[in-house]
This record gives structure tokens, sequence and C-alpha cells, in this order.
């Protein structure tokens, strides 16, 4: 019996294998647009598709990322400066994408610009700490689709939204955890709907890698930040103690456990858009495959128990 479930299996990872190993034709005629290319995954990405032959649109925060992304690439890469944030900016793109793509409509939407800060306990934070992340990482990324859905229904392609492996495990407060769980909602929303136009849907959800947003001094010094902002009474529960050693696990977490390897995320990203069968989500990272993914399965009382062991504790903690 044990035989038989092992050649099952064998052939199931067979059939898969080669179904994904089929790839779209024709991919030097598609439209790819990439926000967030002015670093890490995005600028990875626009270069990596550009090697492959497709008509990259990359845009980027700013000006001088823009000129730099098309200095490392061919003439066929496009760049524009796009704030995912503003409404004015993402109708002028809009319109800067149609005359582009013309008739043969946006093959794919790659939704990767984000911003992790501020992060901090939430109790530390504002309401518009809060709206800070969202604005970019949630409603930047549903305001950009929207706008461009017509041009990929044209073209039955994809959509392809950046995730996070917290967006399944909350890790720690602030808005990028629930920005990220807005993202696994709203493009599972949006697969099903658009299933039926020829559209699809995938997700990436990438572990944690080295790139400017998870930079440890950016990060470390933003902190401090908040801490500087937080009220009296806050620092007295929380304490100086307590500061220091958050400091400390963030500057370890960081330097032990943060891939420098990025193409593993985009290598996922670019399979998703130019398989002929991509996958609806994608795990990128040994952590994000063998402890973040399964974590988001195990019963909470256990995975509360897994996050918090070893975290420091607010001075007047019970």
């Amino acid at each position: 019996m044990w035989l038989y479930l092992a050649a099952l299996l064998g052939l199931y990872y067979l059939l898969r294998w080669y179904r994904e190993r089929q790839v779209v034709s024709h991919l030097q005629d598609k439209y790819v647009f990439i926000t967030g290319c002015g670093s890490g995954f995005g600028n990875l990405l626009a270069r990596q598709l550009d090697t492959r032959g497709l008509r990259v649109l990359a845009a980027c925060r700013t000006e001088e990322a823009a000129e730099q992304l098309k200095a490392q690439a061919s003439h066929r890469l496009e760049t524009v400066t796009l704030d995912v944030s503003k409404t004015e900016n993402i109708t002028a793109v809009t319109q800067w994408v149609k005359e582009r793509v013309g008739d043969r409509g946006l093959w794919g939407l790659v939704n990767n610009a984000g911003t992790s800060q501020p992060t901090a306990p939430n109790e530390w934070l504002t309401k518009q700490d809060f709206v800070t992340i969202l604005d970019v990482n949630l409603l930047g990324v549903i305001e950009v689709t929207l706008s461009l859905l017509p041009l990929v229904r044209k073209a039955r392609g994809r959509v392809v939204n950046v995730s996070s492996i917290l967006g399944r495990v909350s890790l720690f407060g602030g808005g990028y955890c629930i920005s990220k769980y807005g993202v696994e909602a709203f493009s599972d929303s949006l697969r099903r709907e658009l299933a039926h136009f020829g559209v699809k849907v995938a997700v990436i959800e990438p572990g944690q890698f080295e790139t400017n947003m998870t930079n440890t001094e950016k990060v470390l010094q933003m902190v401090q930040k908040t801490w500087d902002h937080a009220s009296p009474e806050i620092k007295e529960i929380y304490g100086q103690k307590f500061l220091a050693s958050y400091l400390k696990m963030i500057s370890e977490k960081h330097t032990t456990r943060c891939s420098l390897n990025l193409s593993e995320v985009t290598d996922c990203m670019e399979h998703a858009l130019t398989a002929c069968h991509p996958r609806t989500r994608y795990s990128a990272g040994w952590d994000a495959k063998l402890l973040y993914l399964p974590l988001s399965y195990m019963p909470t009382f256990l995975v509360d128990a897994i996050v918090t062991w070893g975290l420091p504790r607010p001075g007047k903690a019970l």
C-alpha cells in the first residue's frame, strides 16, 4: 500500500514539474509593469525580465533611481516615477502605460512597491504611523491594480502581488503585517473574480531578505525615533532596559536571518509571469518554507509560545 502511495506522490510531483516548465510564447511582445523598481526585488526583477526579452515598464520612486536603472538595462526597458500613495500620480502613470501598450494590453502587473517603517510595539505608534504603511502597502496596491486592470484583462494577463510570510504570521506591531494580511485577502478575491476573464493572480510570500527596506541601521534608527516620540507613560511602563533589549534583538535577527539572495524571490515572480501554469502562491526563502509557513497552520497557543520565546519583557509587565 505504501509503495502505491509513494508512486502516486512521485507521479504527482513529476506532472507538476512538467506543467510548471511550460513557458508562455512570444514573451518579447509582452509588456510588464513593475512598481518599486528603485531597489531590492523590483530593481532586480526589472533587469531579469529585460534580459528575458520582455518589454519592461519600471516605476521608481525617484528620478535618480529611474536613471540608474535605465543605465543598467537595454533600450527596451522604460522607466517612470511613481508614488503609489498619490492618486494623481497613479492616474498619470496609468495613461503613460496605456500609450505604450496600445491594443496589446498589459500582460503583467507586479505590485512590488512597499515600506516597512515605522515598525515598533503597537503602543508606541500613532494612527498616522499605521496609515503611512497602509497607504503604500495595501491601498497603493489596490489603487494601482484597479487603475490598470482593464489593460491586464485585455491581454488576459497576470497580476502578481508581493505580500510576505508576515501576511500569514504576524510577528511584530505596526502596519506592515496588517498590510500584508490585507494584500493576501485582496489577492484571493481578485483571483476568483478575474478567473472568468482568463486573468491569473499570484501572491509572492518572501521570508526575510536583506533589502533597502529591511536595512538594519534604518530599522534601528526608526525604532529609536518612535521611542523618542512615545509618551512619558509608555517609556515608564516599558523602561530603558526593554528598549535596549529590543534593539539588540532586532540587530541580531537581521544579521543572522536575512538572506542576501534576492533572486530566490525574483525567480518566483518571473515564473508567475512567464509560466503557462503559474502557482497561486510562492513561498520564497528557506525560513518561509520550513518555519513560517508550517507555523501558520499550528494551533494559536503554540504559535504564541514559539513567537514570544526569548523576547524581552516590558519593565512593568505582570
